[in-house]
């Protein structure tokens, strides 16, 4: 019950995640690269002070504080390798396609786990994660032309998404070790997520420091001229001054997005450490259809609402299919029917 719970969670976060993300960059539109920073060293000051709190009512305990920092600093890495080659690869291609590329999230996480974490899935697992990818491919190519974007930009800047997604598998797998180890160095406890997220949103909010040259460059923003693009950023964002014509909408979107995107990291964290990085991922891949219909509603600010792609309904069958096969319960083990046993996963 408790990882339906939070299933539910990361799919209703996930979906709020993708639409107010949309809706934050109305007001912001100018200014995405301001978001994007905003965003990811706000998680820190959040972060850390949540872990204060939790610290002082002893939810926290020192022995969680002093756990090895190599593995967080190898998140933080990872985090902002996946971010830097992604927005790299997002400035060409085209919106229809991300999506489609984002389902080898879902390869690398199975084949990952897999390596390390010596998992074995069962014939319906990796058919059910087969179908639940085919069913967002299903949904989001019927309306668009990312196939023949794909084809018009060549195979550098689709393959470095790939990597991306790859880091990010990576990542969430290392996430997967950090919680085992943890368990083991705890005498059987389990760290609390805000210390994971906590240094692991440090580490990557450092590495990024170290990246801002060749990110502002990505995002059309010359290095010199940061400051400025920072400043008037913060003007639109406030919603003030001279350069808030535009601007309407903030800073009440981007504050929602950015606590809603913390909602579903958090969530999905909690997921993830109470089941595995699989079922985390295939919890955040059913938010995708259901944000493409939130966008058929008549939401504020983004004038006319967008019409369902021909082939919705059955893309989102073929992907509700593969999330019941996947979570299709195994047979028991009997003695008097021993090959009933299924492989765990």
């Amino acid at each position: 019950m408790e990882v339906a719970i939070a299933t539910a969670a990361v799919v209703a976060m996930g979906t709020g995640n993708r639409v107010l993300y949309k809706l934050a960059l109305v007001p912001l539109r100018d200014y995405p690269f301001f978001l994007a920073q905003f965003a990811t060293f706000g998680y820190v000051v959040v972060y850390f002070s949540i872990l204060y709190l939790r610290h002082q009512a002893g939810i926290v305990t020192d022995e969680m504080l002093s756990l090895p920092q190599k593995p967080f600093l190898a998140v933080g890495l990872l985090e902002a390798l996946a971010a830097a080659s992604g927005m790299a690869a997002g400035a060409v291609l085209s919106g229809a396609s991300i999506p489609i590329l984002s389902q080898t999230y879902l390869v690398w996480q199975l084949l990952l786990s897999a390596i390390f974490l010596k998992r074995r899935y069962r014939i319906n697992e990796i058919t059910g994660c087969f179908l639940v990818t085919v069913g967002v491919i299903i949904t989001v190519a019927s309306g668009s032309s990312a196939g023949a974007s794909l084809k018009g930009t060549g195979i550098l800047w689709p393959l470095l998404m790939i990597i991306s997604f790859f880091l990010q598998a990576a990542d969430t797998v290392l996430k997967e070790v950090i919680f085992l180890n943890a368990a083991k160095k705890l005498k059987g406890g389990s760290v609390d997520l805000f210390v994971v997220n906590s240094y692991g949103s440090a580490y990557q909010a450092l590495f990024m420091c170290l990246l801002l040259p060749f990110l502002s460059k990505l995002w059309g923003v010359p290095f010199q001229q940061l400051p400025t693009y920072i400043r008037d950023g913060t003007a639109c964002f406030l919603n003030m001054g001279s350069l808030s014509s535009g601007c309407e909408g903030a800073p009440l979107l981007p504050l929602l997005f950015v606590l809603v995107n913390m909602g579903f990291n958090i969530s999905l964290l909690h997921l993830l450490k109470i089941s595995s990085g699989v079922v985390s991922s295939l919890a955040s891949t059913f938010s995708v259809p259901l944000s493409i219909y939130a966008f058929t509603l008549p939401l504020p600010y983004i004038g006319v609402a967008s019409t369902l792609p021909p082939g919705f309904v059955a893309g989102a069958a073929v992907l509700t299919a593969g999330l019941l096969l996947y979570s299709f319960p195994q047979a028991q083990k009997t003695p008097g029917n021993p090959s009933a046993a299924g492989i765990p996963s």
